[in-house]
């Protein structure tokens, strides 16, 4: 929770391999590829977050006297290295993908450039960071692409992972679309909405429901949402609720932001009758929110049932992305620096064709249809590549390479996607804020297609390989299989 030190956020075997290297003096430069092999939820998409947080943590890498005096403490590492971990200093470069970016498996999300040493003890907390929000963030999306542009706020803090998780949760899950969250501390680090209503101990602490209705909304007549299920939803609750905005409206206090909440009970026949109830009742405008265990499927579901919610509180299944609880990212060696400045490709090999990296000095362009906006394909390609939207393009799946779409010069764009956040260790990119970054996601997730969108077999956005990293890619493993065929 200390947010200005996270240095030793990191696995022991970080440290020990620094170590290693200190010892042999390889002060290699080398690159470093964070990114994901699989989107969340089986969906068709996901959405990038967390790059603040890394910025900050690079920026304050820094090993204290009592960071040096608990390392010594575990008898392994030698006075030398220690010495030279009080002085240490991040001096690399990194590129990233910006926060609310839509993005898909295999693409790197981050690309550190620095000495071997250093890029290998970023790799644990960088994953730490940008998994966690990732995940959240793409879970946000989802549940508020089912709530079909009704508001939908976070309020899981009480459900979350530690007060981290619940924090920085939040914080990912108004960058995936939520409209507030009910956690007060991610409203003040943050600046974004914070929104709630009360509790049913609320009401039970009066001596009847009207009462306490009548209560809250004295206090609270601008955002007057009363929870109704504490003890009868339909004959207690809702008409107790229509007495009171009755009253307000008598005596002449706006009806702004007012109506119900349910956190219990057949949410899609209660908010059906809910809403004739308040119609009849001259309150057509009323709000009528939704909690109690929500997530995307169940709200699709109420949705396809004809459900009369405008507003959905979800908690559980955001905050922890319940059905899916880790995002996968790895970190994995691309490249290492000659005496020549000349980056060498590397590889890592798998019997699992998802699991072989993509080597080399790489960065990202994503392709989309001219006519409409919307992203045909990624295309990972060579850095200093260039391509010609005027000329004829053909795109092909690198692992099923059958499957091939050419593109005719005139009917795309491009958009380089990574930015560079560090130079020689110097931070060059000012981070938006979450709002801000809230609106860059709308605008992302609009350049998908609706059947990328949905939750059932989702249309797969392919990320191709240029023709010249596929290549490359192919004669690398040719060589490394003529290798071991003379073992």
């Amino acid at each position: 929770m200390n947010t200005d030190h996270l240095t030793l956020l990191t696995d022991l075997y970080e440290l020990t391999m620094m170590q290693g290297y200190f010892n042999i003096q390889n002060q290699e430069t080398v690159i470093f590829d964070a990114f994901y092999r699989a989107n969340p939820d089986n969906g068709g998409y996901a959405v990038c977050a967390g790059l603040a947080q890394i910025i900050d943590y690079i920026e304050q890498l820094r090993f204290d006297s009592s960071d040096i005096s608990y390392l010594r403490s575990l008898g392994i590492f030698q006075e030398d290295f220690l010495s030279y971990l009080e002085t240490f200093r991040f001096s690399g470069d990194i590129y990233a993908i910006p926060e609310g970016t839509v993005i898909f498996p295999r693409e790197p999300l981050i690309k550190v450039v620095a000495p071997i040493m250093e890029a290998q003890l970023i790799e644990t907390a960088i994953l730490n960071i940008l998994n966690h929000q990732s995940l959240i963030a793409t879970k946000a999306a989802r549940v508020c692409y089912a709530a079909q542009g009704d508001g939908v706020m976070e309020f899981g803090l009480r459900r979350a992972q530690g007060p981290d998780a619940g924090v920085y949760g939040a914080r990912a899950a108004v960058i995936g679309g939520c409209c507030g969250t009910s956690n007060v501390l991610c409203g003040k680090l943050f600046d974004i909405p914070v929104k709630g209503t009360h509790a049913h101990s609320w009401i039970m602490s009066f001596p009847d429901e009207f009462t306490a209705f009548q209560t809250y909304a004295k206090y609270y007549p601008s955002a007057c949402i009363l929870l109704v299920d504490t003890y009868d939803t339909l004959k207690s609750g809702i008409p107790n609720a229509i007495r009171v905005f009755q009253e307000m409206k008598e005596q002449g206090i706006p009806l702004t932001n007012y109506g119900i909440r349910m956190d219990s009970g057949d949410l899609a026949y209660l908010s059906k009758q809910a809403r004739k109830m308040l119609d009849d009742a001259g309150f057509p405008d009323a709000v009528i929110s939704a909690s109690n265990d929500l997530d995307e499927y169940l709200i699709e579901n109420l949705k396809a049932q004809g459900a009369a919610i405008t507003s959905w509180g979800v908690g559980t299944n955001l905050i922890t992305s319940k059905n899916c609880p880790a995002f996968g990212g790895v970190y994995k060696l691309a490249a290492i620096q000659n005496s020549q400045g000349e980056f060498i490709p590397k590889i890592k090999l798998s019997e699992n064709t998802e699991k072989v990296t993509n080597p080399g000095n790489k960065t990202i362009y994503r392709i989309y249809e001219k006519e409409s906006g919307k992203i045909k394909a990624d295309l990972i390609c060579l850095e200093g590549e260039t391509f010609d939207c005027k000329k004829d393009l053909r795109i092909f799946d690198p692992l099923e390479t059958w499957k091939y779409t050419n593109l005719k010069g005139g009917s795309y764009t491009l958009r380089k996607l990574p930015v560079q956040v560090f130079d020689k260790g110097q931070r060059i990119y000012d981070s938006p804020n979450v709002m801000e970054i809230q609106k860059y996601c709308e605008q992302e997730k609009n350049t998908l297609w609706n059947e990328t969108k949905r939750f059932a077999n989702p249309h797969k956005v392919y990320v191709d390989l240029s023709d010249q990293l596929f290549e490359m890619k192919q004669k690398i493993l040719c060589e490394l299989s003529a290798e071991s065929h003379l073992l």
